[in-house]
């Protein structure tokens, strides 16, 4: 900007010529400035003055149809708004049958503001007998310290709420939550596994999954642009019922540490019931261990976390794999004259066979020196790649949070030595899924079955591992195991099993060696087996029974009448007719069980 000089030299040169006063014109040019400066405040005000009025005129006409559009409005009572920004809402978890797993719970949780409070002692008095397991003296201490802020309880029931509010006292206050509620107790919670408050506020809480499903599963679970949409599990909860008390039944009647059971679709994998002894409520889900075996605690889902040296079950991979490679046939003689020696050990049968055997007595009678041999034809690189190709060398694909985390355990060296344990089920640690998973498998139509527990509408079928006729000529020996073999108490009128028992010296926790009076007895199933429809694996740990003047822990002792009673019991949940074999006939036998 180009101010004008208030004393032009042209102006007071020609004034002074003329005898004029200059200092008129400096006063006449600032009093035209002040007048140009003056008119444009003025403008500037005018201009203010005018939005400042449209500003009123649009707030009050704001304000005057609300008005007149909550007057028309219908009345309704206000609802308190939560001022905290805390995504509670959790979906809920299904069965295949639609019936509710896991939901939703509004509750209430108490906390205290010390400031507010008139009789600290008395209220810590009475808050001790509503609740026991809080300690007097400390929530003395915290409500007559500095604190502004205490929790109290997190989740309340409505009979602790009342109670609190008749002590009277205006320090202590309610805040709405929402909690995770798991109506059908015990039942399936190890797939369930359960949750914990994450962030939390006065008004609400964060819900988040801690195990199990609800930990794989947390994201969906929480996300709000699934609308709610529940989660679908396999699980059918009527059979999950029936299953888990046939087998605390039979861990309690066979002495057995702890148990678990799972039970398959043998053509979609899918996991119909999943059961590990001892179990726990997830309302309530007690603490990891902090000292003992990870196992000893009720939290360790045994079917899932448990890798053992499943035994003779193993032995089903080894035969199939030798008829699929056409090494051998069902009819095929094979030396088991014992013991069969390789270097400094000795494998011996549990009972003594003779010097040969079919292949389809190797199986049927559990013969280990019959395995290894055939194992050996296969080769140690044959064999791995096979255990390998059915899932039994990586961690499980279950959609569990502690699946990953568990692997199978086997020798870095694959010895000829570990070639012929292996092929009878020691020196490879698995998991009862695992071996469910495997058994579908080779029992279905040859193609690899993955374990899963969600729903599935369709499926799509995995690459093929072994042929169809070798699957069928495994259904028939496996048959005979029930009907003549080791597994004579898992003969199930109506429901043709067929099956293969395993028992497996427990190793010593320190590495060295094994114990000589505990064992893992596994009994894993098809049924029927002319018309495979599920797998059921059944495993205890260290039973032991006394029967007939003898203390009994083999299989087919222990874990084949558990496996029975629940085949009988669930069949029916199932859809499943009971047929009449042909040729069967009604008859008492007289039966030789072993291993």
């Amino acid at each position: 900007m180009i101010r004008t000089p208030l004393r032009p030299l042209a102006r007071i040169l020609e004034a002074r010529a003329k005898g004029g006063n200059p200092d008129l014109i400096e006063k006449e040019n600032l009093r035209a400035r002040h007048e140009i400066v003056r008119d444009k405040a003025r403008s500037r005000a005018e201009g203010r003055l005018l939005m400042l009025g449209l500003f009123f005129v649009a707030a009050f006409g704001a304000i005057a149809v609300r008005m007149g559009h909550i007057a028309a409005a219908e009345p309704r009572e206000p609802v308190a708004a939560a001022t905290d920004s805390i995504q509670a809402q959790r979906a809920d978890i299904l069965d295949r049958n639609g019936r509710i797993l896991a939901t939703n719970l509004q509750t209430y949780s108490l906390y205290a503001q010390p400031p507010l409070m008139v009789d600290p002692a008395h209220a810590a008095e009475e808050l001790t007998k509503i609740f026991p397991d809080l300690d007097g003296k400390r929530l003395l201490a915290d409500l007559t310290g500095p604190r502004k802020f205490l929790w109290i309880k997190k989740k309340l029931s409505p009979e602790q709420m009342q109670k609190v509010h008749d002590i009277g006292e205006p320090g202590l206050l309610f805040g709405p939550r929402e909690m995770r509620l798991y109506p059908n107790g015990r039942l399936a919670a190890h797939v369930l596994g359960g949750t914990t408050f994450g962030v939390e506020g006065v008004h609400s809480a964060e819900v988040i999954g801690t195990a199990g499903v609800e930990r794989a599963f947390d994201a969906f679970l929480r996300d709000p642009a699934n609308e709610g949409r529940p989660l679908e599990l396999s699980l059918d909860l009527t059979v999950q019922a029936a299953a888990r008390e046939v087998l605390y039944g039979g861990m309690k009647l066979m002495n057995a540490k702890g148990a678990a059971a799972v039970l398959m679709d043998i053509h979609t994998g899918e996991v119909l019931s999943m059961i590990s002894l001892p179990d726990f409520d997830p309302n309530n889900r007690p603490g990891p261990p902090v000292k003992g075996l990870p196992s000893d605690s009720p939290i360790f889902n045994r079917a899932v976390q448990g890798v053992y040296e499943l035994g003779s079950t193993f032995k089903v991979f080894a035969v199939a794999q030798a008829l699929d490679l056409g090494l051998v046939s069902p009819s095929t003689i094979i030396q088991t004259k014992s013991p069969l020696v390789w270097g400094k050990y000795r494998i011996r049968d549990f009972h003594d066979y003779g010097n040969q055997m079919s292949v389809t007595d190797v199986i049927v009678q559990s013969s280990n020196i019959g395995t290894a041999r055939i194992a050996l034809q296969i080769g140690g690189a044959r064999q791995k790649a096979f255990l390998a190709s059915l899932g039994l060398l990586d961690p499980s694909p279950v959609e569990l949070a502690e699946a990953p985390y568990v692997r199978p355990l086997y020798p870095k060296k694959w010895k000829e030595i570990s070639t012929m344990t292996i092929s009878y089920g020691h020196g490879l640690s698995d998991s009862p899924l695992h071996l469910a998973a495997a058994y579908a498998t080779i029992l279905g139509d040859g193609t690899l079955v993955k374990p899963t527990l969600l729903k599935r509408k369709s499926v799509e079928k995995g690459p093929r591992i072994v042929s169809e006729k070798t699957s069928a000529t495994m259904r028939s020996m496996l048959r005979e195991v029930v009907t003549r073999g080791t597994a004579s108490f898992g003969d199930v009128p109506g429901y043709a099993v067929g099956g293969k028992t395993g028992t497996a010296d427990k190793p010593k926790e320190n590495g060295g060696g094994y114990y000589d009076d505990r064992v893992v007895a596994t009994f894993a199933s098809v049924f029927p087996v002319n018309d495979p429809r599920y797998v059921l694996v059944v495993t205890l740990d260290e039973p032991s029974t006394y029967i007939a003047g003898e203390t009994r822990r083999t299989a087919g002792w222990t874990a084949v009448p558990v496996a029975a009673e629940m085949i009988r019991r669930i069949a029916p949940l199932l859809g499943l007719r009971p047929e009449i074999e042909p040729g069967s006939e009604l008859r008492l036998t007289e039966a030789s069980v072993k291993d």
